[in-house]
């Protein structure tokens, strides 16, 4: 606990890093039922990465930390207490400027794993960075990640690019998507798959399981009969976003880029978690694949454990919607080991101008549901970031007087501001998007737009 002075004086100081609001005459955004809070552009430093948690003081504060998309900037820590005034506490460069970039993050406690992935596959010192982000005036006066770090766990390696992606949120193991010393893949593309860290020990982390698709890793026993077929446009079998969830501790969700939705059984963790195990082996419970005839990326794969439902969808990632038609998909469930699509949400009534308007248009995260205190529970709507598209809300809208009919998916709000200067696609680039536990949502764009703290108006509940 910090004195009433010292706070006031941490206060002070961080003023002094107030991040002007920023405004573009004869510029307004598109929106409905949402509104704007408050935004700040990062310093200049406005490219979010796909990586956001916010911690709870005390005292009352509350900070956000940003993870970074470009190899400049690895990470920012805004105090946003007055969401309509975020102020910067401090902005950390990368570790390796111009070679590594902090995409992902994750907050548990006290403790703050940043994702560290390389430009090129072969570069050294990528990984996983484990910060200490107990004590505020150490925040306030870290100039770089080492002056925060409980430890470095790294994963590079001759075909390995580092850290992609990290879940982090029971304070005792981290979930990777990562390359490793001794991968070799078969296929350069499909150079990332899930591994599992033991953090309990923050300054001694060991890996206790890894899992890939079979036939993506040279010597899989079943080579050659196994190895996936590869799609038209290839971006690679390898993991992406991971969740695991206390309403389900023993199951892992995964979106596999071109391998589409995976559910894994982790029951083996606690084996490791009682100390009757040093390592197990994940296994596969079912695979839902997307493509053909649909384009791949798999990219978030979010349950909704009460419906007995999951939200997943598939990145856009070529300009002009070269990759279309990239969708959020609605998948039923209930039978894990036969998962079953039963829906898509719908794409913007102005989708072909917005594929005409620069940069992506289509899907990227959906909001997740964090188990933290400062994080919303959607039970039956998402937040969805669709690059320039902005921010989307959609809700499952239940067919009455029919049991087990499927819910329709209904667009109820939406946000998209207009482009930042100095933006190389003249068009906003929403990447990301998390929801507070009271309704507020922030969204980053990873080009230069920065920061968007937004509320959403309609009459339907956020939930």
């Amino acid at each position: 606990m910090h004195s009433p002075k010292s706070v006031l004086l941490a206060r002070l100081l961080a003023g002094l890093f107030m991040l002007p609001a920023v405004s573009w005459a004869g510029d307004s955004p598109e929106q409905k039922n949402m509104e704007l809070v408050g935004r700040s552009d990062l310093n200049g430093n406005g490219d979010g990465g796909e990586g956001m948690a916010i911690q709870q003081w005390p005292d009352g504060r509350r900070i956000l930390y940003i993870a970074h998309e470009g190899e400049k900037t690895c990470l920012s820590i805004v105090d946003v207490t007055h969401p309509e005034n975020p102020v910067m506490i401090s902005q950390l460069p990368s570790p390796q400027p111009g070679v590594t970039r902090c995409n992902s993050l994750g907050l548990s406690g006290n403790e703050l794993v940043v994702a560290n992935q390389a430009k090129k596959v072969g570069q050294t010192s990528a990984g996983l960075w484990v910060l200490d982000v107990s004590d505020f005036a150490r925040l306030q006066s870290a100039r770089k990640l080492q002056d925060l770090t409980f430890s470095f766990f790294d994963t590079s390696g001759p075909a390995s690019p580092g850290v992609h992606y990290v879940w982090f949120v029971d304070g005792q193991f981290a979930h990777l998507t990562t390359g490793t010393k001794d991968s070799r893949p078969t296929n350069p593309k499909d150079n990332q798959f899930y591994i599992i860290v033991d953090l309990r020990d923050p300054r001694k982390l060991r890996e206790v399981a890894r899992w890939w698709l079979p036939g993506t890793q040279q010597g899989d026993v079943c080579l050659p009969n196994c190895l996936p077929e590869r799609h038209k446009i290839d971006d690679g079998y390898r993991s992406h976003t991971i969740e695991v969830l206390p309403e389900r501790p023993d199951r892992a969700y995964i979106g596999y880029i071109d391998g589409g939705q995976m559910i894994l059984d982790i029951s083996g963790l606690d084996d490791v978690r009682g100390g009757r195990a040093t390592n197990f082996t994940p296994k596969l419970v079912s695979r839902l694949k997307f493509s053909p005839p649909y384009p791949a990326w798999t990219h978030t794969v979010q349950p909704i454990f009460d419906r007995g439902l999951a939200f997943v969808s598939d990145e856009s990632v070529q300009e002009a919607c070269a990759d279309a038609p990239k969708l959020v998909w609605l998948v039923d469930t209930r039978a894990e080991t036969n998962p079953v699509i039963i829906g898509t949400a719908p794409l913007a009534a102005n989708a072909a101008e917005l594929c005409k308007r620069g940069g992506r248009y289509g899907p990227h995260n959906l909001s997740p549901n964090l188990p933290s205190p400062t994080s919303a529970k959607l039970k039956n709507t998402t937040v969805a970031t669709f690059f320039n598209g902005g921010v989307r809300i959609f809700r499952l809208i239940d067919v009455p007087g029919i049991a087990n009919v499927p819910p329709r998916i209904e667009e109820v709000g939406y946000y998209v501001p207009p482009a930042p200067p100095n933006n190389p696609t003249h068009a906003i680039a929403i990447n990301h998007a998390i929801v507070d536990e009271h309704g507020l949502i922030y969204a980053v764009d990873r080009e230069t737009g920065g920061l968007y703290i937004l509320k959403y108006t309609g009459q339907q509940p956020l939930d």
